[in-house]
């Protein structure tokens, strides 16, 4: 595998991507017809698509200056040496220093770290979310003092088009015309646009609800070379009072441009936010601002071979660059060190990371060794704020034996509680998705006995929402964690298939690394808040149960 044998500067990974991935669209353009037509098997479309990255690299000399072969050595923990070694194998790799990684824990430090980033950034800002909420002014007036203050500053901004959108004087879109309007060369927003919902849908389904066809997900917060990976939005709940995940990477120049690179291959099928009309014909006018289509050539309701195109280009050349190899045995890396796997899962343009990588997971999870018999089980914590495990995901839980704790949102603890109209029933949905996984749980002989099988649990804390999502991985039930998902995903059917997610896997060394008891204080302090699971005596009227079957995916 190629990689690099140094850190890379932000402008030489810029270089380097753009030469490759422009040699690489072309090359990929060329045999697109055969590697990502759907009626064909994968294994030749993913052969096909392999020809793409090599073509690129016979194709690309200057590219292929800056990269040279390279090894790493990890001292990985053996309960999870096989996973690495399978993701080192399909994903791009970064290797982070454990001094520059710190494990947030509340919405208040993610809030006041976020907002002391776009301070001190110096040359960009570049911000993935669902959507900012209306009552953001603290946070776009930052935004606006450091582009005033800094002429070389530029803004890049990835949303959800509907999320966005929603009718209203305090709209995501809105709030955010004035700095395009002051700074119109510097500010860039882009807008993702599900394709799912189209046709006479499109036109007749409410604001409120068109994202039930699909959302852009992803959470990235970054300037310059450092980066928050979180699964909270900008919105005033997600900095006061609702439970998340935020890690920080400090001076990472490699990962902050992987991120940037990848929200600008997302702009390709997005529209961009414009205070005038724009002259592409899918381009439109809504209320006071207008929505500009990139593409002449390409319907934004028929995105889905170019969006499939893109992220599988992006993966593979990103893959080139920053290449790993894990060994069996290791003993030459700084104990500090850790590694992180950068996960895509856009199922319906048929990019199903996520999937493989938990597949990799629970298939190889094995005892440690060196450990006490009683000691040599792995404890795996998995939690989400909207807790419908997906199908496959479920089966990877029961088919395993593996020590299991589930921690989902109580019906209080879910965003949703109270709310008007159909809305309401949403946090009882879950609760009949819980009951239906209990069952299963029941069914395959899993049912918590003596500290194994799989327990689950519910989050509450007066005055509090959940919104937590992700998986640790521990050699023991007494070891810290040596491996965690964490990002935007929920683990359930709608992140699995309409959502558009960016989540990552990262590993630690065995008993060294000092992430290690972050991670552990990290899901301690969650289990904290976490009591018995009480959903086997709550009520699920009939009418929520006819509509959970009908919208299930969408859950």
């Amino acid at each position: 595998m190629l990689g690099l044998t140094g850190t890379l500067t932000r402008n030489c990974a810029s270089q380097l991507f753009t030469t490759f991935s422009a040699q690489a669209a072309s090359n990929a353009r060329r045999i697109h017809s055969t590697a990502l037509n759907p009626c064909r098997p994968i294994i030749t479309r993913s052969k096909v698509l392999s020809s793409v990255i090599h073509r690129t690299i016979q194709d690309s000399p200057n590219a292929l200056r800056i990269c040279k072969r390279c090894k790493s050595t990890f001292a990985i923990d053996a309960s999870v040496r096989k996973v690495a070694s399978g993701l080192a194998q399909t994903q791009p790799a970064f290797t982070v220093s454990a001094n520059m990684i710190t494990v947030l824990r509340e919405p208040t430090d993610f809030y006041g770290l976020l907002l002391d980033m776009i301070r001190r950034a110096e040359q960009r800002i570049f911000i993935s979310s669902l959507y900012i909420g209306s009552a953001e002014s603290e946070l776009i007036e930052a935004i606006q003092k450091s582009l005033s203050e800094k002429p070389s500053l530029r803004l890049h901004l990835q949303l959800d088009l509907n999320r966005s959108t929603r009718p209203g004087v305090s709209s995501t879109a809105k709030i955010l015309l004035p700095l395009l309007q002051e700074f119109p060369d510097r500010v860039t927003v882009s807008m993702f646009r599900s394709p799912s919902l189209r046709g006479f849908l499109a036109k007749i389904v409410p604001p409120r609800f068109n994202e039930g066809w699909g959302t852009w997900h992803a959470k990235i917060y970054g300037v310059d070379d450092e980066v928050i990976i979180s699964g909270a939005n900008l919105n005033k709940s997600y900095f006061t009072n609702r439970q998340d995940r935020y890690i920080h990477f400090a001076n990472q120049p490699s990962l902050a441009q992987y991120c940037f690179n990848f929200l600008q291959t997302i702009s390709t099928f997005s529209y961009r936010l414009s205070t005038k009309p724009g002259a592409e014909p899918h381009s439109y006018q809504q209320e006071n601002y207008f929505l500009d289509w990139p593409d002449p050539q390409t319907h934004p309701h028929e995105i889905h071979v170019k969006a499939q195109e893109a992220l599988s280009a992006f993966q593979l050349s990103q893959r080139t660059i920053h290449g790993i190899q894990i060994p069996s045995s290791s003993n030459n890396l700084d104990s500090n060190d850790v590694l992180l796997f950068p996960i895509i899962q856009a199922g319906q343009f048929n990019i199903r990371e996520e999937e493989s990588a938990l597949s990799l997971l629970f298939r190889n999870l094995h005892a440690s060794e060196g450990r006490p018999a009683e000691q040599r089980r792995p404890l795996i914590d998995l939690t989400s704020g909207y807790f419908g495990l997906y199908v496959a995901y479920q089966n990877l839980v029961l088919a395993n034996d593996v020590t299991t704790r589930i921690i989902a949102a109580s019906p209080k603890a879910n965003g949703f509680y109270g709310s008007k109209g159909i809305s309401g029933r949403i946090p009882e949905g879950y609760t009949l998705l819980e009951q239906q996984f209990m069952t299963a749980v029941k069914r395959a002989g899993r049912l918590w006995k003596q500290g194994t099988g799989v327990q689950l649990t519910e989050w509450e804390k007066d005055g509090w929402t959940y919104h937590a999502k992700g998986i640790w991985v521990s050699p023991s039930p007494s070891s810290p964690p040596v491996l965690t998902l964490f990002g935007s995903t929920n683990l359930n059917s709608r992140s699995a298939h309409i959502d558009t997610e960016l989540s990552f896997v990262m590993i630690l060394q065995g008993d060294s690394s000092p992430v290690q008891k972050q991670l552990k204080d990290e899901i301690d302090g969650l289990r904290v808040h976490a009591s018995g699971w009480k959903g086997g005596q709550r009520n699920v009227r009939l009418w929520t149960k006819v509509i959970v079957r009908l919208v299930k995916g969408m859950l």
